[in-house]
């Protein structure tokens, strides 16, 4: 496992960690995770590195092991995607000589990357991300922003119980993190049209925080779907999630 930092498009100082080498593919984690959280502790990475790919993982900003600032000024809007492109310009990676894999708010930047022309992967894999979670992403983000705002005050039994306690366990900068969740853009659907590339949407059985994976998957013209075990906080940690990414990557 090699880990580094590269300054991104405002200096603010980023972590990726890389496992394998071969074809690269790029992880963008789940909001208020971490590139460990999400891939090298399940596995995932080794699984990909194992198979001849070079697993390339990004820690957003307030995320991991990549700085946090509190100066509004470093969350403009599209700076999550910003972030991801800045990754694939440090690495020197042209269009098609990559691979784009997110989970949830990971998912989310990739889409948002590939339908507005930033990113262009040879393939796109989008989990645990259906239509609510881009076109109603004001409804998820109040979610959080509760959560941060009544972190002290927020009992067992409260429904932002659960949100609270994984924010907690790691360890979020709460100031950073409110301000990431408000410099957050929409979604406009109708740029799901734009996205030409091979696409998988790949979410648990149980799974329903943003909306329908299906009806992702069927808006996006050459999109596939693919269900595995689990819901949205618990598909990340199975095999099967890894193995459903491997198979798309390597498929003709």
């Amino acid at each position: 496992m090699a880990g580094e930092r590269f300054a991104s498009f405002d200096g603010t100082q980023l972590a990726v960690h890389r496992m394998g080498s071969g074809r690269p593919v790029i992880l963008l984690h789940g909001l208020f995770s971490s590139a460990y959280m999400n891939w090298i502790k399940w596995g995932h990475d080794a699984l990909l590195a194992d198979a001849g790919f070079e697993a390339i993982m990004l820690d957003f900003r307030v995320h991991g092991d990549s700085e946090a600032p509190h100066d509004p000024a470093a969350y403009p809007g599209g700076a999550l995607v910003r972030d991801a492109a800045a990754l694939v310009d440090h690495i020197g990676l042209a269009p098609g000589e990559y691979d784009l894999v997110g989970f949830s708010l990971g998912a989310r930047t990739a889409i948002h990357a590939c339908a507005n022309g930033v990113l262009a992967p040879r393939k796109l894999i989008a989990c645990g991300m259906g239509v609510s979670g881009l076109a109603d992403w004001e409804r998820r983000a109040a979610h959080f922003k509760r959560v941060i705002d009544e972190f002290d005050t927020i009992k067992p039994g409260d429904p932002a119980y659960v949100a609270r306690t994984f924010l907690k366990s790691q360890g979020v900068d709460r100031v950073a993190a409110r301000l990431l969740l408000d410099g957050m853009d929409p979604f406009d659907l109708a740029s799901l049209a734009n996205i030409t590339m091979p696409t998988n949407v790949i979410c648990g059985v149980d799974d329903g925080d943003n909306g329908s994976g299906q009806e992702l998957a069927a808006a996006i013209p050459a999109a596939t779907f693919t269900e595995v075990p689990g819901n949205h906080l618990n598909s990340v940690t199975k095999p099967e999630l890894g193995e459903a990414i491997l198979q798309f990557l390597v498929a003709e």
